[in-house]
Parts: structure tokens; C-alpha cells; sequence
């Protein structure tokens, strides 16, 4: 179910709210946290998506802010019209809560299969209140709950300046999704603090935790250097690179394929040889030890819903991507030449 609220306040929203979970019999005080959505109409639909799938292992109140509703307003109003002229079995509602002055707020309340384990609040201010985006937000949040802010594209330069971003227990970038994802990168490297992590950094945890194993295996000897393969301008290639060198000490050379996809191998030099794990399948990596048999394991690629998932289950500072981008990521990148 969606109800659509035109020209609308926050004090409106919340009451909006309060009276659906009276009808369907719900409390917000089941949801485990608020997560805040800031993105562009362009990526509003598909990020909405992602939290509906990751939502049903922890259930939240979503609140998405698109941030040039302005340009999308003509649209909007247009489907308004449409929906107007169509039955009531849509299942879409609207109400114009503010008939007073120009039209500042409009916003949308998703319920039920629209909204996953949740209610999702869609908010689209004209572009003078997204500087007090943190007033839109708080009377709207889930009380006694942690806050997440997720930027699903081009994030801020510093999220922890933004005004949503320095209330949040954890802030949430994605600089692949960016338009430029290494000049955002670059400048999310200045600016991390203890709650911010980018999901480049989470589409390597399977193969960090495969790696860790393989080198838990006999004979356990020393590894000299480390190459690592995949793909060109992937950034999750570039710290699993940063995070072997922090963790092994050794020097790690990194080797781009325009042709990959994901990152496709890490090989380990020792003095019985080369031990590696090789993606040969999208969803396969096939083992090599020296003197022994091969052995392949799965390895799914990663989601955009086993990443939000993850980083909405873990709410405390993710301490190893920290020491990764101050330490393990000039160990390669300043002696890398690209």
C-alpha cells in the first residue's frame, strides 16, 4: 500500500503514520534501527529495492530523501493525475495535508509487500530544505533506535559533516555507484571516521574470509609476496590488495584486467611455490596448493542485498576497514604504478 502526501509537513507524516500502525495492528518499536536513504530519483527505485530484501533480517522504518525532487515534481504530478483516473484497486492514496503557501514537502508512506519488514518514507523537499535535511528526518525517527544514513551514490566529500551523517550511528557510502568512484573514493579517504565504511570494502568479505582460512591450512610457511587479479578501476580489488599487505607485511602487486569482471585471483609466493585461489566461475574459485590436489569452492558474487544486509547487522565501527585505508592502502598504492 502507498499513500501519497502532496505539499505535506513532518508533524503530518508522523500522524500519517501512527494512524496505519493502528489500523494494521503494528508498532514501530519492533524496528531494530532508522535507516536514511539520500539519493537521486534516479537510484531512488533500485536502492528501495535492496532494503526491502535486506529488511527481512532486520526489520527498520526506512526514509529515503531524494534530493533533486524539484526536477521530478512535474512527474509526479502527472502520475497523480493518471492514478485519479484509474480504480481504487491501485491501492495508491492522496491527500494534500498543507493547502497554506508554496509547495515545500511531498512524500510518500509505503506499507505492507511495497515496504519489506518495515514502512519506507519517501521524502521529496524543495531543494532550500535539504540543508536542515536533520529536521525533516528527526520527528520521523524510530525513538531509542540507532540511525543509519546509506548514500547509494556520489556521497558527500566528508558524510560525517553532512547533517544527517553526524547524527548517524553508521554511515554507509557505495563510491562505485559514484559518477567519477575513484575521485569519490579519494576523498572518502580523507575524510573516514570510525562510523563510516564504503561497500567496496564489503563485496570482499567472502574473500577475505576464504583467504584467511587457506592460509590456516599446513605447511604454514612464510609468504614472500603477494600478486592479486581482477578487474580495472575495481575498487574492491584495490583493498582486498591493501588489506593483504596490512595484514602479511609483504609487498603486493596488483594486476588489472579490462576484461575481468571481479576480482579473479590472489596468489600467494612461497618457497615450495605458488599457493592461489582463481575464480574460474561466476560463482566458483578452484584452490591450489603446492604437492596437493585442487580444490573448488562456491563463491557466489556478492549483492547489493548481501552488502546492506551485513552492514545493517553490524552497527559497531568496523575497525579492520579503518586501519585497511590508513595503513594497508598506501602500502600499495604508493608503490603501485597504475
Amino acid at each position: 500500500m502507498i499513500v501519497r502526501l502532496n505539499n505535506t509537513t513532518t508533524s503530518a507524516i508522523a500522524q500519517e503514520i501512527d494512524e496505519l500502525h493502528v489500523e494494521r495492528g503494528e508498532a514501530a518499536q519492533g524496528r531494530v534501527l532508522t535507516l536514511v536513504i539520500v539519493t537521486e530519483q534516479a537510484h531512488l527505485e533500485t536502492a528501495l529495492e535492496t532494503v526491502n530484501a535486506a529488511s527481512r533480517e532486520h526489520p527498520c522504518r526506512v526514509i529515503a530523501i531524494v534530493t533533486n525532487a524539484e526536477d521530478h515534481q512535474a512527474e509526479q504530478e502527472a502520475d497523480q493525475r493518471t492514478a485519479a483516473a484509474q480504480s481504487s484497486e491501485d491501492c495508491v492514496s492522496y491527500k494534500n495535508t498543507n493547502h497554506d503557501g508554496d509547495r515545500t514537502l511531498d512524500a510518500e508512506i509505503r506499507f505492507g509487500s511495497d515496504a519489506g519488514a518495515g514502512e519506507i518514507i519517501v521524502l521529496r523537499p524543495v531543494l532550500a530544505l535539504l540543508s536542515h535535511s536533520d529536521a525533516l528526518v528527526i520527528p520521523l525517527l524510530v525513538p531509542d533506535a540507532p540511525l543509519v544514513v546509506w548514500w547509494p551514490a556520489n556521497p558527500p566529500q566528508d558524510p560525517s559533516k553532512d547533517p544527517i551523517g553526524a547524527m548517524a550511528t553508521s554511515r554507509i557510502t557505495d563510491a562505485m555507484e559514484a559518477d567519477d568512484p575513484q575521485t569519490a573514493f579519494a576523498s572518502l579517504l580523507k575524510h573516514s571516521g570510525t562510523a563510516d565504511v564504503d561497500l567496496s570494502w564489503t563485496r570482499t568479505t567472502i574473500w577475505r574470509a576464504l583467504l584467511a582460512s587457506m592460509m590456516d591450512q599446513p605447511p604454514h610457511l612464510p609468504v614472500t609476496s603477494v600478486r592479486v587479479t581482477g578487474q580495472t578501476h575495481f575498487l574492491p580489488l584495490e583493498l582486498l590488495a591493501s588489506w593483504l599487505a596490512l595484514k602479511l607485511g609483504v609487498p603486493v602487486t596488483i594486476e588489472r584486467d579490462p576484461q575481468a569482471q571481479a576480482i579473479t585471483g590472489v596468489f600467494f609466493k612461497r618457497s615450495d611455490g605458488t599457493m592461489s585461489m582463481e575464480r574460474h566461475k561466476a560463482d566458483q574459485a578452484r584452490i591450489n596448493q603446492p604437492g596437493q590436489a585442487s580444490q573448488t569452492i562456491s563463491m557466489p558474487l556478492r549483492t547489493a542485498v548481501d552488502c546492506m544486509s551485513e552492514e545493517m547487522g553490524r552497527l559497531d565501527p568496523d575497525e579492520v576497514y579503518r586501519d585497511v585505508i590508513s595503513r594497508g592502502w598506501p602500502m600499495v598504492h604508493e608503490r603501485c604504478t597504475r
